[in-house]
């Protein structure tokens, strides 16, 4: 199966603290691999480099052949790499619908054809995607009532909307309950399978972890220590040690 993302020996140093060092994974098409650590292990740090967010000291991250590091997010997003954040980022102010619409408008590169109320361009295709996460009959409500939920499944069609072959789900059950986190998983990894959408994701839950990931990869203190199936992570006696705890994963 050949890779979507290469990330080799990537590199992060903050003045003397080493955020990152030299991780390297690979990433296929349809796959759920997840990124997990302790707190301060490089998560985030690793997940901003992938995207252009933070400038790496080192190392390669390739998409489809092409590497990505000195690329704007933009360019990045761009290229197809599509991201859900940890807090949703949504316009409160404006319905569900219109949130996917912007984003179509924006993958499609309309945003100069002023003349055109945004209201008008997409709706069918936006709705189409809301119904694929569920949306559709709040699709005129305003993104500030909804359910934090909620919002997570209007992020996740608005990513959707770019029509990536690689998303990063940065934390994307966080401030859910129980019940809606395996339910928004349980969507996301049908429909990243359905798609072949390459997906990486950092998760605090390890219920969602070993229900949904293909593959686990582990930090901690910005050193990959650990890589495999779900088995053979929670398996791992270095892994107990330093995240899961000395009883393993429950």
């Amino acid at each position: 199966m050949s890779a979507v993302l290469v990330v080799s020996r990537l590199a992060k140093s903050f003045g003397g603290v080493h955020a990152v060092r030299e991780v390297s994974f690979e990433l296929a098409a349809g796959e759920l691999l997840a990124l997990i650590g302790p707190n301060g292990a490089g998560k985030t740090t690793c997940f901003n480099m992938l995207n252009g967010q933070l400038a790496a000291d080192g190392g390669s991250v390739r998409f489809e052949g092409r590497e990505l590091l000195g690329l704007a997010p933009r360019a990045v997003w761009r290229l197809g790499v599509g991201r859900t954040f940890q807090i949703t980022a949504t316009f409160a102010s404006m319905t569900v619908r219109e949130n996917v619409q912007m984003a179509l408008v924006s993958h499609r590169r309309r945003l100069r054809e002023w003349w055109r109320p945004t209201a008008r361009l997409y709706r069918e295709e936006a709705d189409r995607l809301l119904g694929r996460v569920g949306m559709l009959e709040q699709a005129g409500r305003a993104c500030s009532v909804l359910a934090y939920g909620d919002l997570k499944r209007v992020e996740l069609a608005v990513a959707l909307a770019n029509e990536p072959r690689l998303l990063l789900m940065d934390e994307p059950t966080a401030g859910m309950a129980p019940q809606e986190r395996i339910a928004l998983m349980a969507l996301t990894a049908e429909i990243v399978r359905e798609r072949r959408i390459a997906v990486l994701f950092t998760e605090h839950d390890m219920d969602v972890v070993f229900a949904h990931a293909d593959r686990i990869i582990v930090l901690n203190r910005g050193r990959l220590i650990a890589a495999g199936a779900p088995a053979e992570v929670r398996a791992s006696a270095q892994v107990q040690q330093v995240y899961l705890g000395s009883r393993g994963a429950h």
